[in-house]
């Protein structure tokens, strides 16, 4: 399923990784047109639920006394398996995604509403470093899986069970949305020290001449349990 990142969940250390790492981004900024293509086809697709580019604070929550457990057991060269974020109702399987002939991060299958993709030669979601995930907002006949992802709040929880029996449990900490020619590449894609998840889907208005969406919408998260599962 391609090749993945070392143990330490550094991106793959390439010549061309300033390129893949902006493949990448042109991907992620240009899913909806590469994904949703047959939206030309569809008319104007339905509101998409209230966006906004501020951070919303999270409830505060009582402290609790920490919990011994014993270490989980992690595979670093694991793969994703199944993405659930119960504030939103998601609850899909995953698809690795690598890179096309053009160099361009291939986007998930276009016609199914409820699956998201991984970029499976970068980070493993829970690993050290910036685990990217994608998933479209809709398709020519539905929502899909991502649809509701910009109203989620800081604060909820976003899980990815993996193949190795380990589920790696994740906390938002924003949900912004960016103009795609203003995407922060540096901010979205760069290395972390500790593990991060980002969750990314069209946003914004449809613009009906270029039949694709004006923004993107991306939900930052950090790892805040591992579990066996």
């Amino acid at each position: 399923m391609g090749n993945h990142a070392d143990p330490n969940g550094d991106p793959p250390t390439t010549e061309s990784l300033g390129r893949q790492r902006r493949s990448v981004l042109f991907a992620a900024v240009g899913a909806c047109v590469l994904g949703l293509v047959m939206i030309r086809h569809a008319g104007s697709p339905p509101p998409l639920p209230p966006q906004t580019r501020a951070v919303v604070a999270a409830s505060p929550s009582a402290s609790a006394t920490p919990v011994q457990r014993a270490p989980v057991r992690v595979v670093p060269d694991a793969h994703p398996v199944r993405l659930t974020i119960p504030a939103i109702g998601v609850n899909a399987p995953f698809t690795g995604l690598g890179l096309g002939a053009n160099g361009v991060l291939n986007p998930p299958p276009p016609n199914d509403t409820n699956l998201v993709g991984w970029y499976q030669a970068g980070t493993v979601p829970g690993n050290k470093g910036t685990a990217i995930v994608l998933g479209h907002v809709d398709t020519k006949t539905a929502p899909a899986v991502f649809w509701s992802l910009s109203a989620l709040t800081k604060g909820a929880t976003v899980d990815v069970a993996r193949d190795d029996k380990v589920t790696a449990t994740f906390t938002v900490d924003s949900v912004e949305v960016f103009p795609k020619d203003q995407f922060p590449d540096d901010r979205v894609y760069g290395k972390s020290p500790n593990a991060q998840l980002r969750l990314i889907t069209c946003g914004g208005v449809y613009d009906r001449k270029r039949a694709d969406y004006t923004a993107n919408v991306v939900v930052f998260a950090h790892l805040t349990g591992l579990r066996e599962s």
